[in-house]
């Protein structure tokens, strides 16, 4: 636990549970149980909702960190929840008026980002992977809308971002890079792979500012699917290519009905040859599996991570489980 000014406010000297999550264009979470004693529980006792940070390694390196918003304190134990640092564009707002023309969205992202932690940063970088290839003319208007929610309104339209530690990660959406590979043997317990029809549309309508009378759409009636329309207002566009732009991409992301495989469930074998640490969505996986009626052998994005320990107890050794949430990128496996 660590002051915003740097300075370290405790150690947990007994902790019995652990868990840090990383996820796809939202903020993540991690929790922490600890049973304090001494020193330790009266340093405790001074921790702060957002004025104190969680900062979590694991084998000695980094994996998460971010402001504790909800501590906990009860008899013997206590109790910490956290967000990530995307949690405190949620808490910010545009401080000046601007108007993009059809800039790449991954500049549009980061002017939102550098503004918002401009006036009292905590200590922030951003790691571009590479143009998203996807412009869009936006305006944004000083004090109105928060800066999280211009974020998430990017991400569907061409941007993919996450944060790791205090970097935040801008990611074209159609990045493939892999960072691993994964077969049934890697999946010990029963695997479940799914598709999900809740976001298939196969002609979007996209609105921009009111006031522009900007309007755009793109797809329709497809010979396998059929027709499913969805409309979307996105106030900040405001030329007519962004429009267009920001529909073509919701097409591509929706069509055709995202296969995905979700590990909630399921642990990694600790076995399986991926490195933890890499495993940041955005990225892809390898993944082979013939277990269930559905063979999928196919690059797939990571779009979650949530990793669990605990220290066990008397009937229990306790031990480590790593859960990934996959979805199709729509490239195969070389």
């Amino acid at each position: 636990m660590v002051d915003r000014g740097g300075a370290t406010v405790a150690e947990a000297d007994v902790l019995t549970e652990c868990e840090w999550s990383r996820e796809l264009d939202e903020f993540s979470s991690a929790r922490v149980l600890i049973n304090p004693s001494g020193d330790c529980c009266n340093r405790l006792q001074r921790v702060e909702a957002w004025r104190h940070w969680l900062h979590i390694f694991r084998d000695d390196e980094p994996v998460w960190r971010g402001p504790i918003v909800q501590p906990e304190w009860r008899a013997g134990q206590v109790e910490l929840f956290a967000a990530d640092i995307l949690a405190v564009l949620d808490r910010r707002v545009p401080h000046q008026s601007i108007t993009f023309g059809d800039s790449d969205l991954t500049e549009i992202a980061g002017w939102l980002i550098a503004d918002g932690f401009e006036p009292d940063d905590p200590g922030h970088e951003v790691f571009t992977v590479g143009p998203a290839r996807v412009t869009g003319g936006r305006a944004y208007t000083r004090y109105v809308g928060q800066t999280g929610d211009h974020l998430r309104d990017l991400a569907e339209t061409g941007l993919d971002y996450t944060a790791v530690g205090s970097t935040i990660i801008l990611i074209p959406e159609d990045h493939t890079g892999s960072v691993g590979r994964l077969t049934d043997a890697d999946f010990p317990e029963e695997l479940v792979v799914g598709q999900d029809g809740s976001n298939l549309v196969t002609r979007w309508i996209v609105a921009g500012d009111e006031d522009s009378g900007v309007m755009a759409e793109e797809g329709g009636v497809d010979p396998y699917y059929g027709l499913l329309e969805r409309y979307v207002e996105q106030t900040s566009i405001t030329t007519q290519a962004s429009a267009v732009s920001a529909a073509r991409s919701m097409l591509r992301a929706s069509v055709p009905a995202s296969v995905f495989i979700d590990t909630e469930q399921v642990t990694i074998s600790p076995d399986a040859a991926v490195d933890v640490a890499r495993l940041v969505p955005g990225w892809c996986l390898d993944i082979t599996t013939t277990a269930t009626c559905r063979t999928v052998t196919q690059r797939m994005k990571i779009v979650g991570l949530k990793v669990e320990e605990s220290g066990g107890g008397e009937s229990s050794p306790g031990g480590e489980s790593v859960r990934v949430q996959l979805a199709a990128t729509g490239a195969e496996v070389g």
